[in-house]
């Protein structure tokens, strides 16, 4: 890969995604476009990047995003997030004098789905009487495929306890064996839409009593960090809470959360 090449490749990700690219990163770029050569049948870089150029490329942009998000997540990761989840922000939920009985949750970079079906199995377990939603949005329209599908191979859900296991999955059979699928009373409760964190708002526009956004700053720098928590925090409920990833911080960037824990921060009641 030429430098004007990785430069032109590092460019427009940044512009379609704000997902920042460094030096460090131009041998995983370089192997993750020859996915997208071989689906084009373009023999060179210099005839990806110049199909980028033409105005037929539009898709072909979707799929470069596509292949340069990393979405690799697993049920419950994370876990100290479901603990906390069960332990100090649903019951505060329910102390609350005003609760309506409502406790929405976003999952904004979802991926494949397993970080939304956690939660959904969290609170089905806390609260399952209770009306709640959970949205999850994500960047990339394929990975989103796979999340709507609800279905993972078994050694996805094998780590999981086998009771977890039993109530809230459909195993396999016939040409499906090997497979998992989430019940159909959680998937009724989780929706998933393709969405740009810097560009637009998640689909009901509602205020969220927790969002998990993990994982996802480690790949934008300083200016965009600060804007995607701006964002996010203008649709948390006063009170509510977000979830960073534990590799993450927000010590260096200005915001108006107040930190609870390690990659937990809170909204002020009066914020």
């Amino acid at each position: 890969m030429r430098d004007s090449e990785f430069e032109f490749i590092r460019s427009l990700v940044y512009e379609r995604s704000r997902i920042s690219l460094g030096p460090d990163k131009r041998e995983l770029v370089n192997a993750r476009l020859g996915k997208r050569l071989r689906a084009t049948n373009l023999a060179t870089l210099e005839d990806y990047c110049q199909f980028l150029r033409s105005p037929d490329a539009e898709q072909e942009l979707e799929d470069l995003i596509d292949v340069m998000s990393t979405n690799h997540t697993f049920f419950f990761r994370e876990i100290a997030h479901f603990d906390f989840l069960r332990q100090r922000a649903i019951p505060e939920a329910k102390a609350r004098p005003d609760s309506h009985r409502r406790f929405n949750v976003w999952s904004a970079a979802s991926s494949s789905g397993e970080e939304a079906y956690s939660i959904a199995i969290t609170l089905l377990e806390e609260i399952p009487d209770w009306s709640w939603q959970i949205v999850g949005t994500d960047i990339s329209h394929r990975i989103l495929v796979k999340a709507r599908a609800a279905t993972y191979k078994e050694d996805a859900v094998s780590k999981l306890p086998a009771d977890v296991v039993r109530k809230h999955f459909q195993k396999g059979f016939g040409p499906m064996e090997g497979h998992y699928r989430v019940r159909q009373n959680l998937r009724d409760r989780v929706s998933f839409h393709q969405l740009n964190l810097l560009k637009g708002e998640p689909p009901k526009g509602d205020l969220y009593e927790v969002i998990f956004c993990r994982n996802v700053m480690i790949y934008f720098d300083r200016p965009t960090q600060e804007e995607l928590v701006a964002r996010l925090t203008r649709h948390i409920v006063p009170g509510g809470y977000l979830f960073v990833g534990h590799a993450e911080s927000l010590t260096n960037i200005s915001h108006k959360l107040e930190l609870v824990k390690p990659a937990i921060y809170r909204r002020p009641l009066n914020g």
